[in-house]
This record gives structure tokens, sequence and C-alpha cells, in this order.
């Protein structure tokens, strides 16, 4: 028998047919997924109540716990959002070598949480999760995704100071439209290929989980405002596509190769050679992070962006702020552990660089597949945004946030 996180025990013969009852089910998903796609012209998205229904008949009759319910899960996207950036921002910048002994002595040991950044005490979250936060209050605020609210709530926290951990891009975007330039046309400009745009994105996969062609078409609005890049857009609709997924998928029965395909298939679109990335991970997924980590690293890297991956290069196999590797090893380390929060974000964090924002961006996924009880709450009920935004205040939010969702 199999010991589950809260204690309850889960015999091989159910998990035989858990497994087995969610393989049938994706396989019916799928077969009506190409039926569409045949009859159509496009791949629909297909989660009607019927399959709902039969999702909740045989989850109640072969799981001794059944999986958190959907607000749960809102609840720990943003969550497993916050306390990723917060824990990455500790050594955000670091080399590999020095992220993987903060990983090994601290993350993995009793004095997890024990240390700051600077003047910011642990728990501290950034840029990554306050404009992810600042999208929610917007859609709450709107009863639906609104770009136009949305950059006007960039250009607010940019030039009221509130920002921690400003990127260049987002600095630069939010200042012309603090000048009145429409958000269409605040973006910064290819070549510049950041992850500013992918790093908020994961609101987008609630609010557009029901469907597919929505979801991509807002993740690519949300990044316009601040990126113009193919590649930073598809980073955006790749981050939103996975949550979205996440979200659908029934904890503990990923089907990795199916979600590197939709996701790839989202993507391709965009920015084809991203799409290709994508799709490496499916053999990557088996590579111990310290050698996936060097291939993941040199991504997607053409010779105009090394402004973009700034003091890393991909040589030094640590992942930079560049949308490719960050994204991708975002989505690696969710992979690599999808039934475990903090195994997620330690492999993470061990790719050094950038930590902070991939792992807010693996928080994100991992907290909205396994929900707000996978993430340890000594360390989640620390988070604050400079004595503002608590783990409290950020539960209302997300409370708030699904009962818009819910009802639109």
């Amino acid at each position: 028998m199999i010991v589950l996180p809260d204690g309850s025990l889960i015999f091989p013969w159910q998990l035989g047919v858990w497994k087995f009852a969610a393989g049938q089910i994706d396989h019916w998903t799928s077969r009506v997924w190409k039926a569409g796609a045949e009859q159509l012209g496009r791949v629909p998205f297909i989660e009607n109540s019927m399959v709902t229904e039969w999702y909740d008949l045989w989850l109640s009759a072969v799981l001794p716990v059944r999986p958190p319910p959907a607000r749960e899960r809102l609840a720990g996207s943003l969550i497993g959002q916050c306390l990723g950036d917060a824990l990455g921002f500790v050594v955000e910048g670091h080399s590999r070598e020095v992220c993987q002994e903060y990983v090994e002595e601290v993350l993995l040991t009793e004095k997890a949480g024990t240390i700051g950044r600077s003047s910011h005490k642990f728990g501290q979250y950034t840029d990554d999760s306050q404009l992810a936060r600042e999208l929610m209050e917007s859609y709450i605020a709107c009863r639906g995704f609104d770009p136009g609210d949305y950059s006007r709530r960039i250009a607010a926290l940019f030039s009221e100071h509130r920002v921690v951990g400003r990127g260049r891009a987002s600095t630069e975007a939010a200042a012309r439209l603090a000048r009145g330039v429409h958000w269409t046309r605040s973006g910064v400009p290819a070549p510049y290929a950041g992850n500013g745009a992918a790093m908020r994105a994961a609101p987008i996969g609630w609010m557009f989980s029901r469907s597919d062609i929505d979801l991509v078409r807002a993740a690519r609005d949300q990044a316009r405002i601040t990126h113009t890049d193919p590649r930073a857009v598809a980073g955006s609709v790749a981050i939103a596509g996975a949550v979205a997924l996440a979200v659908r998928a029934v904890p503990w029965t990923l089907k990795a190769d199916r979600f590197i395909e939709r996701l790839a298939r989202w993507v391709r679109p965009i920015e084809p050679s991203f799409a290709a990335e994508i799709e490496r991970l499916d053999s990557l997924r088996h590579r111990e992070p310290d050698d996936a980590v060097w291939s993941v690293s040199r991504a997607g890297q053409r010779p105009g962006d090394a402004e973009t991956a700034g003091r890393w290069p991909a040589a030094e196999g640590t992942i930079s702020p560049f949308v490719v590797s960050s994204v991708l090893w975002s989505l690696y380390s969710f992979l690599r552990s999808p039934n475990d929060y903090m195994g997620a974000i330690c492999i993470a964090i061990s790719g050094g660089g950038d930590a902070d924002t991939t792992a807010a961006m693996t928080g994100a996924i991992s907290g909205a597949y396994l929900g707000l009880s996978a993430i340890p709450r000594p360390l989640a009920e620390r988070l604050e945004d400079c004595g503002t935004w608590n783990y409290d205040d950020l539960l209302a939010l997300a409370d708030s946030f699904y009962g818009v969702v819910a009802s639109t």
C-alpha cells in the first residue's frame, strides 16, 4: 500500500483502477477532440458537464481522498507562485553552484525560511507575483480580462515604486504607458525576449481554462503590453496553458506526453522554434537536473539574445531571464516532480540565475495541479509584500477571483 501526504492509504488495486479510469476518460476525450477537429477544421475545447460528471462519479468510487476542488487549486496556484517566488528571491541572480548549495543546505533542511534577501525578510515575493496579483485584481474589477485596465495597473505599480526586482522590459513599457502610450504599442520590441510576460501569465490559465482559443488570445494580449518578441509572447501562452492543463488534469495521473503535445500545439503558430523546444521536454524530462540544465540553458538562443541573457551566458549552464530557457526549465521542474510541490521548487531554484522567476512559474503550475494543501503552510503563512498582501490577503484574493471566474 501507499501512504498519501495526508496519512490516508491507497492500495495497489485502487491505484490500478484509478489510472485505468483516468486513461479511459482521457482516451475518450482525445477521440472527441480528434473528431471535432476533422469536422470543424480546428481543435475545439472539450470539457462539458457530462465529462465533469463522469470524473466525479469514478473519483468518488475509487479514490480514498478526492482531488482538491477547483477553489483550493486556484488558491494553490497563487500561493504556489508567491512562495516559489519568495524562496527563489533569496538567491536570485546567483550561480547554479550557489543555488544548489542553498537547496541542499537550507530548503531540504529545517532551515527553510530562515534567510531573507538584503533588507527584505523571508516571505517577500517579487514583481513576478506582484504583476500576477494585479492581473487577478483587474479581472475581478472588470469581471473579465481587460488589457487596458491591466496596463494601467502595471503603470501605477511601477510609477508608485511598489515593484520589487523590476525587469528592464516591463520598466520601459510601464514608462511608456505612464506617458499615455496605448497598450498595443507599449511593449519592448524584438530581439529583447525576456520572461517578464510569462512570469505573470498564470492567472490567464484560470480565466480561460474552458476555452483554448480565448486562453491563447488573452495570453498574447497580456504579453504585448510589455513584450512584443514572438518568443516572449509564446512564453506567456506556454505558462498560461500549463496552468490550464494542470487545472484540467486529475492529480497524480498526469499524462506528461499529452501535456507537452498540447502546449507545443498552442505555441507553434506564434513561434515554431519555441514549440520544437517544448516538444524536446518529452525526452528531456527523463534526464537528471544536473544534466538537463545544460541543454535547457542553451535552448533557443540566437546571437542577438546576449542582452536578454545578461550575465548568465548559456555556456555556464545557468538559467537566465531569457524566456525560452526559463520557461522550459519551469516546465521541466514541474514535469520532473509533478506530485511534490517542494520537490519541483527545489529543481527550479537549483538551475540558478533567475531563480525567483523559474520557481514562481513552477509553483503556479504545481499549485494548480496539487492544490493548496500540498504547499508547506508554515512557509506560506510568512508571505508578504513590503508589509502588505500577506497570506490571508492572497487567499481572499484567490477566493474573490474564483467567484468571478466561476460566474463568467
